[in-house]
């Protein structure tokens, strides 16, 4: 592929990924159980990967594909990376719209379908020049279509929103073809063009929602007109997607059980992911917060997707690649990669791209009045001074605030919980920025890992040394501080760790103070909730103790079998 057209399709992805929040806000349709955005995001991760070719990309689109709007954009996508580049845009995308629509049993005008047809008849009425004309006139036809999704979808009119799978299409397409005719310039501000539209109105009651959507992958041959008719049967909502004997389905199913049944009577389950509806739709309506500051910070911060709906964060991820697989760290499966490590499969971490920060900074900003960002130390990765840099340059009403916590894992996350509390209590902006400055200092960490030999893969320690530690048992505890990952002590098994962490709790606390503790867990969850909690519960009655898993960046470096403490004594 050409190289503008391979960077083209991924500064549309990290787009999405910086607008995801957003899509999520506004999903109502087909279901108000508001994860569009994440869909979208993990559906479209593999066009970052077009270096492994476009065959298995397209593999990896149709495996990652979740949800209505994953599994139709999938479809899309599988049709546009036939293009090579620009000068077979056209035919590659008219492909890539009829896919789509074949894909879908009962599809509706108002979606992202209606953004494919448009993108094709523009493509169709005014060839393209990759001229600065000719992308300002596609891309106005597709605001035009975004716009008029609430008058083709009466769910959508009821709900005074556009459709947000047909918005993450825009946000997409905006990002590809400024990429593909060399505009590196900014973007205009989506709350500007779609402001009305990006919010539900409050008169809107979305009925409540049962069963489970279901993604699949079934190995299968015979004609897919028959076997769609049989999917159809079994659920609504249905997205069949086929590539060779595979198919990847995506349906709405009253009973989970009952539809893996049904789906194996129409083929063999090759994989199998299914939520619940209602628990979706019951998170998806406490979503919306009004707060005098929004709290963004780092998801190397043992915060996770769960806690953004019940604390109303903003999470920038890092990356984490197994094999092949390249996905944002909240949403790669923790069992996933655990076992893939003590498989021995090579496992990496990196940073978002510096435009797509610039994204995340600049989507909040057009959101929230006030921003605060809790950024993981500037000793562990370079995201303060990216944010700083960029503040100088597009925050001159100082409505950003970026605050180098000096730390990571559970020492940000503690602090992260206990201010974005503070901030859902309704305490005005001041006040939240002063409190995260000044506990800051006072969050504490101990790191247990289980082996060395993950340090070593990951080339923060010598094969070697690993080796001999791990032939004596060794099993280092570190801490997360201002000049780096310290190396607190060595303990034998669980029990020295288990007194290690005790003794450093009653350094700090007594056993009446009331204190925030964050126990975090990699693949070790029932042996931190059954053994540590109790101990600790039973020693400090007036705590708080929460049980988060251990952010990805820190595991994918520290390995299975590790688990942490973290710490914040209430203020007096």
């Amino acid at each position: 592929m050409e190289t503008t057209f391979t960077q083209a399709l991924i500064t549309g992805v990290e787009r999405v990924a910086a607008w995801a929040d957003l899509l999520d806000d506004i999903n109502v349709f087909p279901v108000a159980d508001g994860d569009t955005g994440r869909n979208l995001v993990v559906s479209l991760s593999p066009l970052r990967q077009s270096a492994l070719g476009r065959e298995v990309v397209i593999r990896e689109l149709l495996l990652s594909a979740r949800g209505n709007s994953g599994n139709i954009a999938a479809r899309f996508f599988s049709g546009l990376l036939m293009a090579d580049g620009a000068a077979n845009l056209a035919g590659a995308i008219r492909q890539g719209r009829d896919r789509a629509w074949q894909a879908v049993s009962d599809p509706k005008p108002g979606t992202m379908l209606t953004m494919f047809d448009i993108l094709v008849a523009a493509l169709e009425e005014q060839p393209a020049r990759f001229d600065a004309t000719w992308r300002e006139g596609v891309i106005q036809k597709l605001e035009a279509a975004v716009l008029s999704t609430p008058e083709l979808l009466p769910k959508l009119k009821a709900a005074g929103v556009v459709d947000a799978g047909a918005l993450g299409v825009f946000i997409y397409l905006e990002g590809f073809f400024n990429t593909l005719t060399g505009n590196g310039g900014a973007y205009r501000p989506i709350t500007e063009v779609f402001g009305k539209y990006l919010k539900i109105s409050p008169a809107f009651k979305e009925s409540d929602e049962t069963g489970c959507c279901v993604d699949t992958v079934l190995q299968v041959g015979g004609d897919d007109g028959e076997t769609i008719k049989r999917l159809s049967a079994i659920g609504e909502s249905v997205v069949v997607l086929r590539d060779g004997d595979y198919l990847k389905v995506h349906l709405h199913a009253a009973d989970g059980e009952k539809a893996r049944g049904d789906l194996a009577a129409v083929g063999d389950v090759v994989r199998w992911s299914a939520d619940d509806l209602d628990t979706q739709v019951r998170s998806f309506r406490r979503r919306r917060v009004d707060l005098a500051i929004h709290i963004m910070t780092d998801a190397a911060g043992s915060v996770n997707r769960e806690n953004t709906a019940e604390l109303g964060l903003t999470l920038l991820d890092s990356y984490i690649t197994v094999g092949n697989k390249c996905l944002p760290e909240t949403h790669f499966a923790p069992e996933e990669l655990y076992a893939a490590m003590r498989r021995g499969v090579k496992v990496s971490t990196s940073q978002a791209s510096v435009f797509e920060r610039h994204e995340y900074y600049q989507s909040l900003l057009q959101r929230y009045p006030r921003v605060l960002y809790l950024c993981v130390g500037s000793v562990f990765t370079g995201n303060y001074a990216v944010a700083m840099e960029w503040k100088k340059r597009n925050d001159p009403e100082d409505r950003f605030t970026v605050i180098d916590s000096q730390a990571a894992s559970g020492r940000l996350g503690i602090l992260v919980v206990a201010t974005a509390r503070l901030a859902r209590e309704g305490k005005d902006a001041g006040a939240v920025i002063a409190f995260a400055r000044e506990n800051a200092a006072r969050c504490q960490e101990y790191v247990f890992l289980d082996k060395l030999q993950y340090l070593a893969a990951g080339g923060r320690l010598s094969r070697s040394s690993a080796f001999f530690g791990d032939m004596l048992h060794m099993k280092p505890i570190i801490s997360p501080l201002a000049e780096g990952a310290k190396k607190m002590g060595v303990v034998r098994d669980q029990a020295g760790q288990l007194a290690f962490a005790l003794e450093k709790l009653a350094a700090t606390l007594r056993s009446d103070t009331k204190a925030l503790i964050m126990l975090e867990y990699s693949d070790n969850a029932a042996w931190v909730a059954g053994a540590v909690r109790p101990e600790i519960a039973r020693r400090y009655p007036a705590a708080e103790i929460l049980l988060h898993p251990m952010s990805l960046t820190s595991g994918a470096h520290m390995g299975p079998g590790t688990w942490a403490v973290a710490f914040l004594p209430a203020l007096e």
